[in-house]
């Protein structure tokens, strides 16, 4: 217990963020370097690595995330799996900034999500909810060397919020202005978007995830052009809307859902996408369908912050729309954004000085920060938690 002691007192530390999105396409990883904690946090990062997963990881990650489809030795083996690549991508990222593993002080772990399940339900007569992210964080820090935190968002739910979304507490830490009324809008396999509205508190923090973001997209892709992803959205940008399609699609039960939520695969995976496919007919092009997809991803982003935040923000307007993830890289998308929320500016994380790649891996090694400071880091309002509290689990 005396290392943790040492870090707690310890008034700079070199900590590694790790994330593995809804998406499986890699492990973000990022060196920072922090100094304080709470609002009087300081933060600078030193180095970013994208650690590729090796081929057919992804397929069966997914795969396996399917209810019914995953054989409880399956999951077991893939925690633990899921923990070395982390690791590997824990010591290739020190290799690229040429720092020793020993002078990392803290790793803080998202995991790789395999089942969010944040909708109450009954059994043997308790009212449970649940989440499973994998890659053992014990494994990580026994392999590396370095305490770990991981396994963030069940001490939310077991005081009855969702666990998600648990980016806003960072986008407060680094993005609250005295000036403008800002929303942060994180574009991964799911989209979440974060309301500051100027001299905000934490307590007025609004944010929830608006839907899917590029697990649509990405899921179409791959299915009519083996592709992981539409680049730059140069598929998209050659199709026309299918407004019966996209209309279908609006319909969504998640859309009318109110506050808190979140949600993940469990509703915009593979049982979704099938849906979408089984409405083509042999005279619709594929990029059609892409170009459907982009929009659909795009208006729902506009419509949830125009039902749950605009009202918040009562006469006034939105300054800036900060957008980051690998959604911030589909041109198309970025475009049609810029279409609906016009003449909000929309810019990317990257202009304030926080790579927009590195954004969520950053909220885990800051998250990791205050749990060692012994900080709340949930926001309660956002989550649906009766109350603040400390995340994560600590590993030696």
């Amino acid at each position: 217990m005396s290392k943790l002691s040492f870090l707690q007192a310890k008034k700079k530390k070199l900590v590694v963020g790790l994330m593995s999105g809804t998406s499986v396409d890699s492990i973000d990883a990022v060196l920072v370097e922090i100094s304080g904690s709470g609002t009087s946090i300081r933060f600078k990062q030193i180095a970013f690595y994208t650690h590729q997963y090796p081929n057919g990881y992804k397929k069966f990650v997914v795969q396996n995330s399917l209810p019914g489809s995953g054989s409880v030795d399956t999951l077991s083996t893939l925690n633990i799996l899921s923990a070395h690549f982390f690791v590997d991508a824990v010591k290739a990222l020190a290799k690229k900034a040429k720092v020793p593993l020993t002078g990392i002080d803290l790793i803080g772990s998202h995991g790789q999500t395999i089942h969010h399940l944040p909708e109450y339900r009954t059994l043997f007569g308790k009212k449970v909810h649940s989440t499973l992210q994998i890659g053992d964080p014990s494994t990580i820090a026994k392999l590396t060397g370095i305490v770990t935190v991981g396994d963030f968002r069940t001490g939310d739910m077991a005081l009855g919020g969702q666990g998600a979304p648990l980016v806003p507490y960072f986008d407060y830490i680094a993005f609250r202005s005295t000036k403008k009324n800002r929303a942060l809008l994180n574009i991964g396999g799911i989209a979440n978007i974060t309301l500051l509205k100027k001299n905000c508190s934490v307590t007025d923090v609004s944010a929830f995830d608006t839907g899917p973001g590029n697990m649509v997209i990405d899921a179409l892709m791959n299915k009519m052009y083996n592709k992981p992803f539409d680049h730059h959205g140069n598929i998209a940008s050659r199709g026309k809307i299918l407004s019966g399609l996209l209309e279908t699609l609006l319909h969504h039960p998640y859309f009318v859902r109110p506050l808190p939520k979140s949600t993940g695969r469990e509703m915009f995976g593979d049982a979704f996408v099938e849906k979408i496919l089984k409405k083509q007919l042999k005279n619709i092009r594929g990029e059609d369908i892409i170009a459907t997809a982009t929009e659909f991803t795009a208006i729902t982003i506009y419509d949830q912050f125009n039902r749950f935040l605009r009202k918040r923000l009562q006469s006034e307007m939105l300054d800036e729309l900060i957008v980051s993830g690998g959604g911030s890289k589909n041109g198309v998308l970025m475009d049609t954004l810029q279409r609906y929320f016009s003449p909000t500016q929309i810019i990317t994380s990257d202009s304030l000085g926080v790579s927009s790649d590195a954004k969520e891996a950053l909220c885990f090694a800051i998250l990791a920060n205050e749990t060692v400071a012994g900080n709340n880091s949930n926001i309660p309002n956002v989550t649906g938690a009766s109350h603040g509290t400390i995340l994560g689990k600590i590993c030696l």
